[in-house]
């Protein structure tokens, strides 16, 4: 939207004038937004052999400014290749817009890495360019679900702002038809802006038998994008700041603001907007523009460059008090926000929609879409791709989501003008889900693991489900999750660090596998049959005794030490025998050598409570088939006696 977005926020986009007096007359148009002027004026300039940083900077934004990508590309093309290293980044991120803006996006996508580089840790927008997660390749890769047709009342000025009104639309244009003449801004040689409403042919989804909005509302100067009410009774509406004249700040800039007006009925019965007055909320010294009322009709979203901005034009939102009163503005956060401009935003019951250029896009402004929960947090953006995004402005996007048409803004080059407004129909398409699944096992020996807390998390870190694995070692998600998106999955145990693996889902429907490892916290610490063991070195008894022995005293002092490295330890001692002495004499034998086991353990420093149970089980639980009058081998004897430490808790 060329010369419309500037008008409408990119007043904003104040420049500094120069104070070198051959490029004053140029400068003093551009400080004035007159940007068709100032462009020739600083081609002459160039013309005459100036090539330096400054001007070619210059003409560049003249261009850039008024969404004349290709000259505007003509410009920071050669100051990016004369001045390659002193070039600003800022500079970088309008050339990368600039390829976008003429189709060349495979450079575009390499200087908005360069861009992204240069700026990884001061702005923002560093982490969207950087392409790390959605490229621009992803972007047109969207499947498309917009049918869009062109409004019989578009001009060929600009037609844009649309916003619906009982059963009729409400939009800005540049002609002035009630009075067949035109009245000219210096900008780009158009008319003033004023509003009208138009018949909505709801058949054909198209505007019809258009007219002056009201003779109240509308003056010499601009008025554009609207929001009502919920009653309609209530309009808001976006003007340059005017009151009989134009005000500027200190540096000249007249700035926007946002004024309200009240339906009521004159002396003769007829509905007129009266009681008109500005938002508290306004200043001289920065815009305010761009109204979109909440579906509740509590709260009210607009554009500005007020303190508390992230970037250029950010946008803000308030709580609509009793008594035309409001609370004070609040960023609605850098979720949305950047370092570049957040423009016309539009709220529904579950999304907000608006327009940007500071989030990854096909060029200029790009629609996006974000859903929210009631606490009005809002989720990352989506473009909505192609057809309804081109590589020039797209914005002013409305929609009626029971019947999936609506309304969107664009300038580019298939239009009757300048800005035009497009009617359109979403068309649902079925979403591409993924699940996931996968199994955990030990890093190091390879066997599965069961009883894993498995968690998916989205990129932003919000929990989407929890599972455990089978006696498989394996895990299911049943929650759907969205196709080409990065995802984790965190798995915990027990006795296991904890391990996470970051992963994309496929780009078609279906499954991704993702399996992980896992290491116990120690190199003593082993899973068997489900439960966890210290495992040390045999501990020796002599014949026929239980006291401690000087090597088993060795072994022991590593649960110890272990115990100590894991204050919250608490593990239970099992002490067994094989079959070759009378079963009683065995289970009497190892019960003393657990209890002498465990006597040993505290002596060492480890509370009492820490160890659950010390208990001698004999020959009952033999661990291969040498029960009594078995023959077997010294050695598969030597299997059963053992002692176990099995950890309970940690």
């Amino acid at each position: 939207m060329k010369k419309t977005i500037t008008i409408y926020m990119l007043l904003i986009f104040s420049m500094t004038v120069s104070a070198q007096k051959k490029y004053k007359r140029a400068d003093d148009l551009f400080s004035k937004m007159w940007y068709v002027q100032a462009a020739e004026e600083y081609e002459t300039v160039i013309g005459k052999g100036d090539n330096s940083m400054e001007i070619l900077q210059k003409a560049g934004d003249a261009y850039y400014f008024n969404t004349d990508m290709k000259n505007a590309h003509k410009w920071y093309d050669k100051l990016v290749s004369e001045y390659p290293e002193e070039v600003d980044p800022e500079y970088l991120f309008r050339y990368a817009h600039s390829l976008e803006g003429i189709g060349e996006y495979k450079l575009a996508k390499k200087w908005m890495r360069v861009f992204s580089k240069k700026t990884k840790v001061s702005d923002p927008r560093a982490v969207k360019y950087a392409q790390e997660e959605v490229t621009i390749e992803d972007i047109l890769d969207i499947e498309p679900q917009f049918a869009l047709r062109n409004l019989s009342i578009n001009t060929e000025y600009s037609d844009f702002g649309p916003m619906y009104y009982k059963d009729s639309l409400v939009y800005a244009s540049a002609i002035d038809s009630s009075y067949y003449h035109e009245r000219k801004y210096g900008w780009n040689e158009q008319p003033f802006l004023n509003l009208y409403l138009g018949e909505l042919n709801t058949l054909e989804n198209d505007v019809i038998e258009s007219e002056n909005f009201s003779e109240d509302i509308n003056t010499k100067y601009h008025e554009a994008t609207v929001s009502f009410s919920l009653d309609s009774n209530k309009i808001y509406f976006t003007r340059n700041n005017f009151n009989g004249n134009l005000g500027r700040d200190n540096e000249g800039i007249n700035h926007l603001k946002l004024y309200s007006a009240v339906l009521k009925k004159d002396k003769k019965g007829n509905e007129v907007w009266t009681d008109i007055k500005e938002l508290p909320f306004n200043s001289e010294d920065y815009s305010v523009g761009h109204p979109a009322v909440s579906p509740d009709g509590k709260q009210l979203y607009f554009v500005s460059d007020m303190a508390g901005s992230i970037g250029a034009t950010d946008i803000f939102v308030v709580d609509i008090l009793e008594d035309d009163k409001y609370s004070n503005p609040k960023n609605v956060g850098n979720q949305i926000n950047t370092y570049g401009r957040e423009m016309f935003p539009y709220i529904t019951e579950e999304r907000l929609y608006f327009a940007s250029d500071g989030h990854l896009g096909l060029g200029g402004l790009d629609v996006f879409e974000s859903n929210y929960s009631d606490t009005k947090y809002f989720e990352t953006p989506v473009n909505l791709g192609a057809p309804l995004n081109s590589k020039l402005d797209d914005f002013g996007f409305i929609i009626r989501e029971d019947k999936n048409t609506g309304f969107v803004c664009s300038n580019r080059k298939s239009g009757k003008g300048d800005d035009d407004i497009y009617s359109f129909e979403r068309i649902p398409v079925e979403k591409c889900t993924q699940n996931v699944y996968g199994y955990v096992s030990n890093t190091k020996t390879g066997e599965r693991i069961t009883n894993v807390k498995v968690s998916l998390f989205s990129s932003q870190g919000e929990q989407i489900e929890e599972a455990i694995t089978d006696v498989n070692g394996d895990y299911n998600f049943v929650t759907p999750i969205d196709c080409s998106e990065k995802y984790k999955v965190v798995a915990q145990k027990q006795g296991y660090s904890p391990n996470d693996k970051e992963f994309k889902t496929l780009n078609q429907p279906g499954k991704t596998e993702v399996p992980l490892g896992l290491d116990t916290v120690s190199e003593l610490i082993v899973e068997e049959n489900g439960l966890l063991k210290i495992k040390i070195g045999i501990i020796y008894f002599d014949l026929d005794k239980s006291f401690i022995r000087n090597d088993a005293a060795i072994e022991l002092n590593k649960i110890v030490l272990l115990m100590n490295q894991y204050p919250n330890m608490v593990i239970k001692i099992e002490s067994h025998t094989d079959s070759r002495s009378p079963d009683e004499y065995n289970r009497a034998l190892s019960d003393r050598r657990a209890k002498s086991t465990m006597k040993y353990i505290v002596s060492q420093g480890i509370s009492t409570n820490r160890i659950e149970s010390a208990i001698g089980y004999g020959e009952t639980q033999l661990i291969n088939n040498c029960g009594n009058d078995v023959p077997c081998s010294e050695a598969n004897h030597q299997l059963n006696r053992r002692s176990e430490f099995i950890i309970t808790r940690m």
